[in-house]
Parts: C-alpha cells; sequence; structure tokens
C-alpha cells in the first residue's frame, strides 16, 4: 500500500528529501502562493505549527505557479516573502506543479486519496491536506478554511 512516505521531494536548495524522514509525524501538506487572495493563511499555519509542533507536527509548504502567475520566479524570493510578512518557519519546498500535464506525483497521490468538494483536483491555492501518523491521507480542506478551523481535526489525529 502506498503511503505519503513514498515520495520525494526538492528542497529549495535543489536537494531531494525523502517524505520518510517525517515519519510518525502528523502533517499538513499544502499549496500556497505568495500573491494570493487566501496568502494571509501563512499567519494562521504558523500559529498552527507554534502551538502543535511539539507534538511531533509538522506542515510543508509547496509554492505554485498554477492559478494566475501567483507566485515569485525565484525561490529565494518566495522563502524572503514567507518569512519577513508571516514569520514562516516551517519546511518550505521548490516551487511544484500541483495540477495539469506536470502534476508533481505527491500531489497527484494526495487528491487520488482525498477528493475535493468538486471533484479530485486542486482547485486553487491553500487546499490543505492532513496526514496520520501512518503516512495516510485524511482529511483535505477546501482553499478557503482557515487553518484556525483545522485545529479539531489536527487535535484527533495528534491524540
Amino acid at each position: 500500500m502506498t503511503t505519503i512516505y513514498d515520495f520525494s521531494v526538492k528542497r529549495p536548495d535543489g536537494i531531494e528529501e525523502s517524505l520518510a524522514d517525517y515519519r510518525g509525524k502528523v502533517m499538513v501538506i499544502v499549496n500556497t502562493a505568495s500573491k494570493c487572495g487566501f496568502t494571509k493563511q501563512f499567519e494562521e499555519l504558523q500559529a498552527l505549527y507554534e502551538e502543535y509542533k511539539h507534538n511531533n507536527f509538522i506542515i510543508l509548504g509547496f509554492p505554485t505557479d498554477n492559478f494566475n502567475h501567483q507566485e515569485f520566479e525565484n525561490i529565494e524570493d518566495t522563502l524572503a516573502f514567507c518569512q519577513r510578512n508571516y514569520g514562516v518557519t516551517f519546511p518550505m519546498f521548490q516551487k511544484i506543479d500541483v495540477k495539469g500535464r506536470n502534476q508533481h506525483p505527491l500531489f497527484r497521490y494526495l487528491t487520488s486519496q482525498q477528493k475535493g468538494f468538486l471533484g479530485e483536483g486542486i482547485k486553487w491555492n491553500f487546499t490543505k491536506f492532513l496526514i496520520d501518523r501512518n503516512g495516510q491521507v485524511v482529511g483535505r480542506f477546501a482553499p478557503n478554511t482557515s487553518p484556525y478551523k483545522m485545529k479539531k481535526s489536527v487535535e484527533k489525529v495528534i491524540q
């Protein structure tokens, strides 16, 4: 059976990182964009991370430019923006495609495991996936769902 741990992603420096490095942690995986109407969710995501990081909880951010080109071209600009404006300290990765012909295999897997309200695909920035300690996708939250509204679901999986 496939789990989240079967995938690798690229850190901002280009080095491949296996998601197996996060084995045993509760994760939220989110596709992000720096110039989106939902960008302020970085603040709530960071607060959620700060509140639960001591409970083996991690948030993994994946910048994407799939929706109206709302991400910086350069990953260094993205990282600086997130740090400067929202104090982001959770891991961010290289920009990837979350839909379409070049969709990253991680997001192909995530969307196949948890369908959205309007079907399988990612419809916009800040779609959030909740992963349990066994690497299984146990929740999906719409772009307009505030990270604060995910707290009960996160707490349930952390227990």
